[in-house]
Parts: C-alpha cells; sequence; structure tokens
C-alpha cells in the first residue's frame, strides 16, 4: 500500500506509514482530509500548526495521459480557509511509482537555513542548501537539476515564498527543462514558513503495482485513442493552448479588463491564441508550442514563447495570465504580458493574484495603464521585499484595503480569475460559494455557455455546483482538466482505471460521491471550523451596482440560485 511520508520540520525526523482509510484517496481528495485530519482549522496559516500537503492524484504513476498532476494543500494565508492548487511537471509520477502517496511538512525550523526534502529510492533526506535561498524559480531549479540529474523532478519556492508572501506560488519541473505552477492561494508562503526551498524526486522506472494490468492498459488505450483520433487536439489545443478562448471570452463581454471595470478590449486581436501562435511560428529560435507539461501528455497545450530574436521570454503563456497581466493592466501587447509573466514565475508568485493586485493599484494612481516600465518597477518591489512589496505581494485584497480601494475583485480574500462574474455568471456562483474563493479551477463554467447561457439568472447554481465535484474528482484523481471530454463522456473509464489499479469495485456514482461530493464536503468543513461561515460566501458589492461594459449587465442572481452551488 502506498505510504504518508512525514517530515517533521522541527526535528528533522522523517518517517512513512500506511493509512487504509485514504486508499481511495489521492490528489485533492486527501489533501483536503489530511488537512481536517491533522490541522487545527483555527491555526495561523504562516504558523508552525500548518501543514503542507504534497499528494500526487490516486492514478499519478500511471501511464494514462495527463493523469500524473500532483496536488498542493493548505490553509490557505490568502482566505485562512482550505486551498488546493495543483500542476504538472515530472514529479507526480516519480512520487506516485515510488510509492508516496502524500508528503506532509510539518512544524518549522528553529534555525534560519535554507532546506532540501531529497527523495530518492533509498529513501528520503533534507539537506541543508543556504545557496539557494532567495534564488528565483529559474535559478533554483536549474542548480538543483546540475546537482541531482538534469531528469529530476523538483517542486520549489521563489523570494516570495521564502519571504512568505501571501500571493507566493510553487514551482514544479518539467520534461523539457520548464516550469508549471501550484499557483493559486498562497502555498508558496506556507512553504516557506517551513524553511523547505525545495523537493527533488529522482527519476524512477519503477512500475507501479497493478491488481489488474491489462484491463488498466486496455482502457488507456481506449482514452488514448480518443485524444489521438480528435482532431481540435492538434488543431487548437497543440496550437493555441489555453490561449485559444481569448477572443470568445471578449465577444462574451466577460474580459477582464482595467481592474475589472470593462469586460472587453479593442485591440484583443494582438492578444489571442492565433497571434500568439502566428508570433511564436514567425519568431522560430527557442519558441515552442505544442509543448507537454508531463510526460505522455497527448494534449500538449504547453508553448514557449520567445522575443523577436527567438530568444525565450517565458513559458507557458496562458489564458488566465494573459487576461490579469494583459487587458486588466491596459495592454494589448503578448511581448509586455511575457515580460510580466515570467517576472511572476522567477519571483514565484501567482501570476492571477499578482495581475488583480496591480491592476487595483494602478486604479489606485499607483500608475497608468498599459505602462510597462511602472508595472515591472511594481514587479521589482515584489522581489525586493520592499514596503511596497509586501503590500502587493500580499494579495490583492491586501492591496486594495491599504490603498483605500472601493472595487476590490476577490472573493474570501483570492483574486477573480479571467472571468468577470458579471459576464460569466456561473463563474460568479463558483467564486462566491465554493471553498476557495475566486477560483476557476474549482468549477469554470464557461465550457458549458452554450447549454446555460452565461448572462441568465437561471441555472447557473445547478451548473456551478455540478462543476465543482466533477472538476474536483478530476483533481483526486490526478487529471489536467483538458482531459475531461472522454472521461466525463464515459464515466465508466475513470472507474475501470481505479479497479483495475486497486481491486476494487467502485461505480461511476461512488467516484463522484467519494472524490468530488465528500471531498468538498470536507473542505467545506475545514473552512467553518476556520471561521468561514457561511457569510463568507459572497462577492464584493461592487458588481451589484457598476454596470459591465458592453454588456450593461450587474450580478444579480438571486440568493437562492447561489445556494443551489453548496455541496
Amino acid at each position: 500500500m502506498p505510504s504518508i511520508m512525514k517530515v517533521n520540520m522541527t526535528t528533522k525526523e522523517i518517517a512513512s506509514s500506511e493509512n487504509p482509510d485514504y486508499r481511495l484517496l489521492g490528489g485533492r481528495a486527501l489533501s483536503a482530509r489530511i488537512l481536517l485530519d491533522e490541522v487545527p482549522p483555527n491555526c495561523e496559516p504562516l504558523g508552525e500548526k500548518n501543514k503542507l500537503v504534497i499528494a500526487p492524484g490516486l492514478l499519478a504513476g500511471t501511464p494514462v495521459t495527463s493523469g500524473s498532476r500532483v496536488s498542493c494543500g493548505a490553509k490557505s494565508p490568502l482566505t485562512n480557509g482550505v486551498k488546493e492548487a495543483n500542476c504538472g511537471g515530472n514529479i507526480g509520477l516519480f512520487l506516485g511509482r515510488f510509492g508516496i502517496k502524500a508528503i506532509v511538512i510539518e512544524g518549522q525550523p528553529k534555525d534560519d537555513h535554507s532546506y532540501v526534502l531529497k527523495i530518492g529510492k533509498d529513501g528520503a533526506s533534507l539537506l541543508t542548501m543556504d545557496e539557494l535561498k532567495l534564488l528565483g524559480t529559474y535559478e533554483t531549479d536549474k542548480r538543483l537539476r546540475a546537482k541531482f540529474g538534469k531528469d529530476v523532478g523538483v517542486l520549489c519556492i521563489g523570494p516570495a515564498g521564502e519571504n512568505q508572501l501571501r500571493m507566493a506560488c510553487i514551482a514544479s519541473s518539467d520534461p523539457n527543462g520548464e516550469l508549471k505552477f501550484a499557483a493559486r492561494g498562497g502555498l508558496g508562503a506556507v512553504m516557506g514558513s517551513k524553511k523547505l526551498k525545495a523537493i527533488v524526486a529522482d527519476k524512477t522506472m519503477e512500475q507501479m503495482p497493478y491488481h489488474d494490468r491489462q484491463a488498466f492498459m486496455d482502457m488507456v488505450r481506449e482514452i488514448h485513442a480518443e485524444f489521438i483520433n480528435n482532431p481540435s487536439i492538434k488543431s487548437v489545443n497543440q496550437r493555441y493552448g489555453t490561449a485559444s478562448i481569448v477572443k470568445a471570452v471578449n465577444a462574451m463581454g466577460a474580459f477582464p479588463t482595467r481592474n475589472f471595470r470593462e469586460g472587453s478590449i479593442e485591440g484583443v486581436d494582438n492578444l489571442s491564441g492565433e497571434k500568439m501562435y502566428e508570433t511564436i511560428v514567425s519568431r522560430g529560435g527557442e519558441g515552442k508550442t505544442g509543448v507537454s507539461c508531463m510526460n505522455g501528455c497527448l494534449i500538449k497545450c504547453s508553448n514557449i514563447y520567445p522575443d523577436a530574436s527567438g530568444k525565450k521570454i517565458c513559458s507557458t503563456m496562458q489564458y488566465e495570465n494573459i487576461a490579469l497581466l494583459g487587458p486588466n493592466l491596459g495592454f494589448t501587447d503578448l511581448d509586455a504580458v511575457a515580460r510580466l509573466n515570467y517576472e511572476c514565475d522567477d519571483i514565484g508568485i501567482d501570476a492571477i493574484e499578482a495581475g488583480a493586485a496591480l491592476g487595483v493599484a494602478l486604479d489606485m494612481g499607483m500608475g497608468k495603464w498599459g505602462d510597462l516600465d511602472r508595472c515591472l518597477e511594481l514587479m521589482g518591489e515584489i522581489r525586493n521585499n520592499t514596503l511596497m512589496g509586501k503590500i502587493l505581494g500580499h494579495g490583492t485584497q491586501v492591496t486594495g484595503d491599504v490603498l483605500g480601494s472601493k472595487r476590490i475583485p476577490t472573493a474570501k480574500g483570492q483574486s477573480f480569475a479571467g472571468y468577470d462574474p458579471r459576464g460569466l455568471k456561473g463563474n460568479g456562483v463558483t467564486y462566491a460559494m465554493c471553498t476557495m474563493g475566486g477560483d476557476h479551477t474549482a468549477g469554470n463554467c464557461f465550457g458549458s455557455r452554450n447549454e446555460v447561457p452565461p448572462l441568465g439568472r437561471d441555472r447557473q447554481g445547478d451548473l456551478s455546483r455540478d462543476t465543482q465535484f466533477r472538476i474536483c474528482a478530476l483533481d483526486s484523481l490526478g487529471f489536467c482538466i483538458f482531459a475531461r471530454p472522454p472521461l466525463l463522456k464515459v464515466p465508466t473509464r475513470m472507474t475501470t482505471l481505479v479497479n483495475a489499479l486497486l481491486g476494487t469495485e467502485i461505480t461511476p456514482d461512488q467516484l463522484w460521491e467519494i472524490m468530488g461530493l465528500n471531498a468538498i464536503r470536507t473542505e467545506r468543513e475545514f473552512n467553518v471550523k476556520a471561521g468561514l461561515s457561511p457569510a463568507s460566501d459572497k462577492l464584493p458589492e461592487f458588481l451589484y451596482v457598476e454596470p459591465l461594459a458592453p454588456t450593461n449587465e450587474v450580478f444579480d442572481l438571486s440568493e437562492e440560485e447561489m445556494l443551489k452551488a453548496v455541496i
């Protein structure tokens, strides 16, 4: 049975044990369960009683495409409630093959050293590596690969995490030497509070123990065939990535523009996935499209965006980052967005939260819309941990409160993602009612816009609820949400994989219950005990009274409709 590894940063002891109660839990569901079982919900998020849980999905380590994502979980310093953020990279695959179900980082060192947790076939050890202090994520990853091998899996934080800034994220190395991010909720700050700079897992070719390997591989082939035969994978996902939806969100009037004052921007074509693809291909050099974020991914929606000389600026240009670092700051230039994106990644901060915080700052007179030099100056303040940098680095809510803004686009203290709730009301429900605050990954309703009208007042609560628990189940299994079409279309595909791996006999209804509904109920129980009562399930008042151009919509859903989303 896969083990739970406990790493005590106070005593430097590392121990592993098995827990049969966790057998059917992985990823987000396991993170939520461990947090409720072991963390006092009313503890200080950056104190010694909080714990950081690194949990590969239940299927991590297997060859199913996009199925080895890793979840990071803790009490969030942004929301003061439960938080899970997941990402791709190599480490979920390697941890799964090492038989590690979760790593629980607990306690805090009494010293001021910087530590690296090294995991290999012979076990785990804590190494003192003070030479990594305050390095950016790229240099940290580079040095760790130079020391331990280019194929290792790495989770690390940048200076923002070490400085315990509440928008700090956790970076994950991918097979191409690039970084992906468990970005939201300030989990990098929790990792920094433990003085843990990085986790390194050796590459391993160990095989997973299957109850019925043949049945598992037969289902893998069936799922893979659907991806391989889907023409939109190559024509859309691998060309444009998540930026393929830029023009669609702008057209529906939900594209965050100038601190969520407008829902669309002129010149949107210059921010589109099509423009991004054209630019990457024409510039050549280090630029690439159709890049995978983990071994064996068939979707390949990542990219490497180069400058005019062909040298890499950043990887990857995702829709959310384009939205919050682009029109939300007054930019219609992908080069400007890419430079800001790089700074976020290297400092180790959530690009969504950073874009929203900068948007509030510009709105309050700290700069002008579309002024790249000023935005880079503010990024430098965060990197250098100045007083202004601390204000911005603690997130959108703190920035707005300090500057006296009446327009702070947050829910439960976390910034909205790349969809204005007045233009996509289902996402407004998710922001307000989900356990994690303004987080689109908890239940993004954009994909259902043709079934439930985005501006309608009915069915939004049911849509948000159904989306939330299905996405939670995918997070718990370790799947990328872009793998969902063939999985949600035939849910028995997921249960076949689980049953063939573990020897269970669960049904799709049981899968939704255990890995989706129950996981969210566990999160909500943690939140209530942490003091996040139903009174926290709300949106800021400006959304109810300020019409959003170009649709002139306000957020006008009834309390009854909102409550339908509660799980």
